[in-house]
């Protein structure tokens, strides 16, 4: 088989998105032959033998797995942090995991809550989270007050952040339908909350915690409600499902 970089190898084994790959290779995780890994390099996975933290790589892949979860609130969304109670991976039940390696597909802070993709299929998680295929995620932002009509035109225009401008878009107010079916999924109850909706595009960190922020409307919970076509409901807080295939396609889908 022809060489290829070593971070698309250990993506279509199951092992992490592209970029992950990458990061385990520079943290020394990943060898080549019994020796580490080099970023970038390029290998045949059926001549050489790749590991990560000492366990072998099959270059076959395992079987595909995609599946949602409802995120709680305290709840990690990394597959390994020894300072974390609980880590997405528990809200799986095995027969949904079965022998496949699985992690999240991008991050959700800790203390916000909602929809998590997971899977073992680098390449399809490649798709959702890169920026060129415009993947929309969409959140339910929970304020003290409503925001003013200036505080929605400085989200609208755009906050400086350290990585550059932020840019948010469809920014309304959550429908009383969406607040009774909102309440229904969520737990603990948020009583005394007004519920925003809005879209973003990018994923930096803690990012919508940050531009609220910065126009004075902290954000006192966060749920994401929607990726791409797939929406939260009705996956009730801890719960966890498999994808089916037609929503599979969808989301990695190269359109964008």
């Amino acid at each position: 088989m022809p060489e290829e970089r070593i971070s698309k190898v250990l993506a279509a084994a199951g092992v992490a998105s592209r970029r992950a790959a990458d990061q385990l290779v520079a943290e020394g995780r990943v060898t080549v032959d019994g020796r580490p890994a080099l970023l970038g390099e390029r290998v045949d996975p059926e001549l050489q033998a790749i590991a990560v933290d000492g366990r072998p790589v099959d270059a076959a892949g395992p079987r595909h797995v995609y599946l949602a979860a409802h995120k709680p609130s305290g709840v990690t969304s990394t597959v390994r942090d020894r300072h974390a109670a609980r880590t997405v991976l528990d809200l799986v039940p095995p027969d949904l995991a079965g022998a496949a390696r699985l992690y999240p597909v991008g991050r959700l802070d800790q203390d916000s809550e909602g929809l998590i993709l997971l899977t073992n299929d680098g390449d399809w998680a490649e798709r959702v989270l890169h920026p060129r295929y415009a993947v929309e995620r969409e959140y339910a932002v929970g304020l003290s007050r409503m925001l003013t009509r200036e505080q929605a035109d400085a989200l609208e225009a755009g906050v400086e952040l350290e990585e550059g401008v932020a840019t948010v878009s469809g920014l309304r107010a959550q429908t009383r339908t969406e607040d009774r079916r909102l309440a229904e999924l969520i737990e603990p109850p948020a009583p005394g909350l007004v519920w925003v909706r809005v879209t973003i595009h990018q994923g930096w960190k803690r990012q919508l915690r940050r531009v609220f922020g910065q126009v004075g409307a902290p954000v006192r919970r966060l749920v994401r409600v929607r990726i791409g076509s797939l929406r939260l409901d009705p996956l009730a807080s801890g719960d966890a499902r498999a994808l089916s295939p037609a929503e599979v396609r969808r989301l990695g889908s190269r359109r964008g």
